[in-house]
Order: structure tokens, then C-alpha cells, then sequence
């Protein structure tokens, strides 16, 4: 690491960085706390879940092994030990937020979001409320809108703008603040209560402490203007009328700044302990006012929220106390027992000095990010969020949140970076992060975008990262208490390395960046001259994702290759399998006798192999219908033994089907529309893309030589230098007697009589990093890492060529042979 960097840091952050005057420095907390970060995974996804601490785990497991716990709702001296624990926890989790136990009570749920659904389910909407929400908010608190509308209750989102003098008084708050309504939504056919007078009505309005998209943190004076006179925002407005009430969804904000409770009369705030320190999962809190307690109804009662009830008449009589009402059930309370462990370290550190810590690193990222230059002077990255702007923020949280762009302005893909970040040993978050108000608001999508959208088949979590041009969502880093600036650095380095232009170096994505030769015509015709290409290796993959077989000579069809992924296996979920979720699948041997019409298949998990007759009458499992890749296709199945073996080979169970009518398949999208298809011109079998996969041998050793000259940081798993062969990658053809990468620019392949016509370069994923050792799947990042760093072109990491077969008439002595000669055309 360059060190002048980080003394350069520290001139601006010594005195936030690092916990300068805490019990341990941040160097000490990392070498003895996260020991399991030493293999130089860099952990950027604390907004989505922070890393627990190993002494704290540790401290947990005396815990658990030391004392007994028992069911809160038992009389047992156990089970009143563990009531006094969980009557500690609450405490704890109300001192964090500075609220006293004589106005809040402390509600235990399984995470922020069951606090949020309670809320909604318990509220009292009637046809005179209002819910309003700021367009800044996760999908969890957009959800309580469902519960308004159907109530006949009003529900609408709010921009809030404002300009803050540098005094930061509530009072330029009120003066200054400008609310912008956005559409009222009301529900068509819900239910009306009652007519309430309007002064009697109550209405709920919801925002997050910490906006976990933008990083912005929202001022807490809105709270008591809300509460104490709404009018001065809401105007003249026939919203502003009946009682307000505040939600805040402190998820995201209470890990370095909790809302001072004593200061906000908030009505509810929720959160979830793994934001804060990792462990437990699946545990959170609403924290709610002991008056806004009194009108919220819990229609559903059980064990322990129950004094008395009779079964076979309608009586029923509920607990006063506050937590027994509306926590259903046992509480979990080994969960529990457990947080008063992370509290112990948060509080050792103190709120303030983690917040201090993190957002040194979060402003360093920011400026370096803002900094960054393409060669030709372009901006590399739009920063998203209102620490530049006039809005009701203090200042930014712990996160940034950006996109890139290539020197001409167009955009990189979230989902590139992602991907090239992981083979980096960089964890980090893409896309919406549950927060769709917020992402349009940022990345400037209209209603119509966000509907062309999601016509074009886009979904949360998918690989549509950029549509018509524009992102749909946007790269997430966020740091947590053990952040280090190493792992900032890491990743600023990641960023310059993988996607910045610099002067005498070819703009990121281009392959000619040690990739495809380039030649005059007449220079292609003299090396055409002198190049001399013959197939070395011919392998066929009967089973999508299972191993194949070299043969000497193969029959080629309308598919390929006669029988090349031909069959496929199928989870009882109806899942595709392959070797990216399931890697054993490549310990499955496959070989296919043509003279007695049979396919052998073989695993280390199985005793014996198997034989699979190709006959027609050998199918007794019926005839199925499955989509994939777009494409619909009638299957066959095979008898209940042939599925047995293959769910024992691969761990799981699974059915074995065949590709049965290739003329029976369209191309679908998402909706089930008939669009257009991957390759219209060629038959396909199960193939991902086209019917052939062509690599060269002389572009596998030049990978093999870069690999080997970043020997440093390449290492295999077995500690010796990666190197891989030309089967790492899966291909039908092999090829030798070129340059490397020449492949690239040829456009017709024509072997003996057979006509190919090139499809473009094969889009390589993590399946080339699995390798198969002692009958045990390995993984590592290579080769994809090393290609990813000179074969990269539009979000695409390249290696190899994909190959259509230019059939006329099927000539039944249509074949391929190892020796023949290949004669190109290139473009």
C-alpha cells in the first residue's frame, strides 16, 4: 500500500479515524476481532448487514454454555432468570435511544420490518386518516400504505426541501421547509368506517433517520413540527388537520446516530440489532410511546398476549402490560439474551466515536471518487445524495452511493462493477436496495421509465442494469465500525484499475488491450498466408453443466454436434441446475457410445455407473413443458432409478429430462410474450447462447503467461501458480496454429464441407474458476479476475468465440475430425 496516502488521510481524520482515544485502536480491533478478514476480503455491505465481532461471539458462547435458559411464559426459576434478562435487554435497548422507561416501552420483534408490518396491521385508519411517507424510504414502510388504503384512509408521498442556515435552529427549519405532495392515492372499493370528525382522526407520517440509498440523514426537528403544528408544512392543506403521529425507521441511522428519544417524542421507531453489531439476526424492536400504545389494537391474540380465553365461546381477555400485548408468542430469547453482548462493545466505542470513524471514511471515498478523471477529462462518477444541495439533512451517513461512466458518457453497469468487485475479494451492494422512491429520485427515472421498465422484464435483483441508456439502479459502499482505510483504499484502487481512462493506456473494455490483433487488408491476407488453423480437440457435453468427452471424429446435426446438451437436470422446485449453484455437477462423467446407442454416466458419489439407453422406447417418465433462456421446449423424463442416481451424484434431489422436439419452441420474455429468441437462424439444444464454442490454443497460453506474471497474488488453492488448459472453458473446438486472440475478428469458419458462421466472443462466468480435485469442487478467482482485466468490452468479459452451424441440406455424413484443417474469413 502506498503509505503517503494514508498519512495524507490522517492529516484530516486523525481525530476521527480510528478511536484515537477508545480502549483499542482500530488496528487492534481488526487483528483481534476479525481475524477472518486477514484473507483480504474487503467488507463494503454495513448498510445491509454489519460483521459481528468475534470476541463477541465468543463472550455469547460462555454465555450459552455457562448459565440455563428457559421459556419466559414458564413459572420456573429458570424461566424468571431469563424474564429478568429480557426485562435488561429492553432497558439496554431503550437507554441506546436516550428514552425513558416512564414514556416508552421497548416491543421485541423479529427484525425492523415485523415492527413496521405491527405498526400498519394496529394503526387506527379510518376514511378520514392520512399516511404520509417521504419518497425516501425502504420498501418495508411503503408496505404500511397497503394497510391505509384498505381502511379508505389517504396515502401520499412528500419531497422535503429545505435550506439549513449553518446554526442549524429549528426555527430556520420552519420558516425554510418546503414539503412537495405528490399524488393522494386512495383505494377504490375499500372499506369506510364510521364517519370521524376530522379533529378526531389520526394520521401517521414515516421517515427513515438515514436514507440507506443516499446516505442522507433527514433532521429530527421535523418530528416536533409534525407533532406540534403540521400546518406551517402542510399549509393550508386538508391533510394538515386530526392528530399526527411520527414513525421513524431508524434501521439504517441508529448504527451511528440513534434518535435521541428525550429530544423527539418519535411515536415509533424501529430497527434491527444486525445493523448495529451482526448478531442476532432475525431480532429487532419497535419502540413505541406509551400513549401511542394505547391506540393501537392487536386483533390477533395467543400465548402470552393473553390473560384468560375460553375455547368454545367468544371470550377473550388480553394483558394490560404493553410488551405482553403485542409480542405473539415466545419471545426469542436466547436472541435476546445475546444483544446485551453487542452493546457491550458498541458502547465501549461509544456511538459518536464510531460515527466519527465511519464518516472519515465515507467523506474520503466521496472526494476521491469526485476526483477522478477519464484521460479525455470526463467525470468518472456521479455521487448520489444532498450533501452538495439545500435539504433538510445535517450531513451524510455512512454510505455512498454512485454510478460510473466510460469517457463517453455512457454508463457502466451495476452489475459489471459488482461482479469485477468480487473477483477482487470486494464485497459491495447494487441496485435499488429496497428503496424505489429514492432510486428514482436519484437516478431521475419518471413514472414512464420506471413502467418501460419493467415492461422490458426488469425486476428487483435481476441483471437489467441499464435500459434505453439510462441505470436502474446504482453501486452501494458502506463501512461499519471495524472499517479500515485499507479497505477504502482497496477499493478506490479497485475503481482507478478496473474503470478510469488514463493517458497512453487503451480506455477500459477494449480488447485490443492485449486482446484482438488488428491488420491492414493487406496484412491479413499475408498472415492468412502463413496461418495455418487445424482443430486439435473435439468435445461434446451431453448433460447441460456435467462433464464431457474427447472424441477422434463426431456427426454434426441441426443442433451441432449430435447430442451436445442434449439432457438437463431439474430440481424439484423446477429450477434449471448448473454448475454456478451447483458445482458437483462437474464431477459427473458423461460418455456416449453411438454403435450401441447408450449414454454412460459416471460420479465418485456413486457406486456403480449408469447406463441410459438413446432408444426411443427407453422414456417412460412422460413428457414435460419447460422455459429456458427464454425459449420454450417439450421435454422427455426418464424412470425414477435414472433420477435417483443423478439426485445422489449431486447431493440434491433432481430429475434427468431430454430435449425432445426442437421445433416446438418459442422465445419468451418475463410475461410470457413471444419475442425475439438468442439465435433465430440455429436449432439449440440446451446451450446457453449458440450451438459451438471455439478457443484457441495459442489464446490460452498467452492467458497462462499473465497468469503466471502475477504469480504474487495468483495463487491457485493447492499454492502453486494457476494454470489452466484449454477445458477449463468448456468448448466444443479447440484450434491451434494462430495468434492469440485472432479469433476475434473471424466472421465464417469453413472445416472440410461444413459452413460456420461466428456469433461474437463468449461472455465468461465463474464456472471457469471450478475446478475438480480428488472428487472435491474447488473455487478460486482465477483465470476470470486476470481476463477480466484486459478482455473486458461493455460489461462483457470475452474468451473464445461462439459458432453457428450453416446447415443446407443435412449431409448424414456431416462431420467434424481432430486435424482437420479450419479455414477463416475474418472481418
Amino acid at each position: 500500500m502506498d503509505y503517503a496516502d494514508k498519512e495524507e488521510f490522517l492529516k484530516e481524520f486523525s481525530e476521527d479515524y480510528g478511536y484515537p482515544n477508545g480502549p483499542k485502536s482500530i488496528d487492534q480491533i481488526r487483528a483481534t476481532e476479525f481475524k477472518r478478514l486477514e484473507n483480504g476480503t474487503v467488507y463494503l455491505d454495513h448498510a445491509g448487514a454489519t460483521l459481528y465481532s468475534e470476541l463477541q461471539m465468543e463472550a455469547i458462547f460462555r454465555d450459552f454454555t455457562t448459565n440455563v435458559y428457559g421459556n419466559p411464559h414458564s413459572q420456573s426459576d429458570i424461566s424468571s432468570a431469563t424474564c429478568d434478562i429480557v426485562r435488561a435487554a429492553r432497558e439496554q435497548v431503550l437507554d441506546y435511544f436516550n428514552a425513558s422507561m416512564k414514556d416508552y416501552k421497548c416491543i421485541f420483534t423479529s427484525g425492523a420490518t415485523a415492527a413496521l408490518k405491527l405498526v400498519g396491521e394496529a394503526f387506527p385508519w379510518s376514511h378520514q386518516s392520512s399516511y404520509m411517507y417521504t419518497m425516501e424510504n425502504h420498501n418495508s414502510v411503503l408496505g404500511i400504505r397497503e394497510y391505509a388504503l384498505s381502511q379508505g384512509a389517504a396515502a401520499f408521498a412528500i419531497d422535503v426541501e429545505e435550506a439549513v442556515d449553518n446554526d442549524g435552529l429549528s426555527e430556520s427549519l420552519v420558516t425554510s421547509t418546503k414539503i412537495s405532495l405528490l399524488p393522494i392515492q386512495r383505494r377504490k372499493g375499500a372499506s369506510f368506517p364510521e364517519r370521524d370528525p376530522a379533529g378526531d382522526a389520526y394520521n401517521l407520517f414515516a421517515f427513515p433517520s438515514e436514507c440507506n440509498f443516499s446516505g442522507s440523514r433527514f433532521n429530527l426537528d421535523l418530528v416536533n413540527i409534525m407533532k406540534k403544528n403540521p400546518e406551517r408544512i402542510l399549509e393550508i392543506s386538508p391533510f394538515s388537520k386530526g392528530r399526527w403521529m411520527v414513525l421513524i425507521d431508524a434501521a439504517k441511522g441508529c448504527v451511528t446516530q440513534p434518535p435521541d428519544l428525550s429530544k423527539y417524542p418519535v411515536d415509533f421507531v424501529v430497527m434491527s440489532f444486525y445493523k448495529i453489531f451482526g448478531y442476532p439476526t432475525g431480532l429487532g424492536a419497535l419502540i413505541m410511546r406509551n400513549d401511542a400504545a394505547k391506540l393501537l389494537k392487536n386483533t390477533y391474540f395467543s400465548g402470552g398476549t393473553v390473560a384468560a380465553s375460553i375455547a368454545d365461546i367468544d371470550f377473550v381477555k388480553r394483558r394490560q402490560g404493553v410488551e405482553e400485548l403485542f409480542e405473539d408468542g415466545t419471545a426469542s430469547f436466547l436472541s435476546i439474551a445475546s444483544i446485551r453482548h453487542g452493546f457491550n462493545l458498541i458502547n465501549s466505542l461509544t456511538a459518536p466515536a464510531i460515527c466519527r470513524h465511519i464518516a472519515s471514511l465515507g467523506m474520503y471515498v466521496r472526494k476521491v471518487l469526485l476526483s477522478l478523471r477519464h484521460e479525455n477529462g470526463a467525470d468518472v462518477c456521479t455521487i448520489y445524495g444532498t450533501y452538495t444541495s439545500e435539504v433538510s439533512y445535517h450531513d451524510t451517513g455512512s454510505l455512498v452511493s454512485f454510478n460510473l461512466k466510460r469517457p463517453d458518457g455512457s454508463w457502466f453497469g451495476y452489475r459489471e462493477v459488482e461482479k469485477l468487485a468480487s473477483l477482487s475479494g470486494i464485497q459491495l451492494r447494487t441496485g435499488c436496495f429496497c428503496n424505489p422512491g429514492a432510486c428514482a429520485k436519484y437516478l431521475g427515472l419518471s413514472h414512464s421509465d420506471l413502467l418501460s421498465n419493467i415492461e422490458a422484464g426488469h425486476v428487483c435483483w435481476d441483471d437489467n442494469d441499464i435500459i434505453h441508456g439510462k441505470p436502474t439502479g446504482a453501486i452501494r459502499v458502506s463501512f461499519g465500525y471495524m472499517s479500515t482505510f485499507e479497505d477504502a483504499k482497496k477499493f478506490i484502487d479497485f475503481i482507478r484499475n478496473s474503470f478510469v481512462s488514463f493517458p497512453n493506456k487503451c480506455a477500459n473494455g477494449n480488447l485490443s488491450r492485449g486482446g484482438s490483433i488488428h491488420f491492414s487488408p493487406e496484412g491479413m491476407e499475408r498472415w492468412l498466408a502463413v496461418s495455418k488453423y487445424v482443430i486439435k480437440f473435439i468435445t461434446v457435453y451431453p448433460i447441460k453443466s456435467c462433464a464431457g468427452f474427447s472424441v477422434e471424429r463426431w456427426p454434426l446435426c441441426s443442433t451441432g454436434l449430435l447430442h451436445d446438451r442434449e439432457w438437463l437436470l431439474k430440481s424439484q422446485t423446477g429450477e434449471i441446475l448448473t454448475q454456478k449453484k451447483v458445482p458437483e455437477m462437474c464431477l459427473i462423467s458423461t460418455y456416449i457410445d453411438l454403435n450401441q446407442e447408450i449414454l454412460v454416466v459416471k460420479s465418485p458419489r456413486c457406486r456403480d455407473e449408469l447406463p441410459i439407453n438413446l432408444k426411443p422406447d427407453s422414456y417412460n417418465g412422460g413428457i414435460d413443458e419447460i422455459d429456458l433462456y427464454g425459449q420454450r421446449y417439450e421435454v422427455l423424463g426418464y424412470a425414477d432409478e435414472v433420477n435417483l442416481w443423478f439426485s445422489k451424484a449431486i447431493g440434491r434431489p433432481c430429475s434427468l429430462l431430454q430435449c425432445f422436439s426442437p421445433k416446438f419452441r418459442v422465445c419468451l420474455n418475463k410475461r410470457g410474450d413471444t419475442v425475439m429468441c438468442r439465435d433465430l437462424e440455429s436449432r439449440l439444444n440446451f446451450t446457453n447462447e449458440a450451438q459451438f464454442l471455439l478457443v484457441s490454443e495459442e489464446s490460452v497460453s498467452d492467458l497462462n503467461s499473465k497468469l503466471s506474471s502475477k504469480a504474487d497474488t495468483r495463487k491457485g488453492i493447492d499454492g502453486v501458480t494457476v494454470k489452466v488448459n484449454p477445458m477449463r472453458f468448456r468448448p466444443n473446438l479447440v484450434v491451434s496454429g494462430g495468434e492469440p486472440y485472432a479469433e476475434d475478428r473471424w466472421r465464417n469458419l469453413k472445416i472440410g464441407n461444413n459452413c460456420l458462421t461466428s456469433l461474437g466472443g463468449c461472455n465468461r462466468c465463474q464456472m471457469i474458476n471450478f475446478t475438480h480435485k480428488d472428487g472435491q469442487v474447488q473455487k478460486s478467482k482465477e483465470p476470470l479476475a486476470t481476463l477480466a482485466s484486459y478482455r473486458r468490452l461493455k460489461g462483457k468479459i470475452l474468451f473464445g468465440i461462439l459458432l453457428r452451424y450453416d446447415i443446407t441440406e443435412l449431409d448424414t455424413d456431416s462431420y467434424l475430425e481432430v486435424g482437420q484443417e479450419v479455414h477463416v474469413n475474418p472481418e
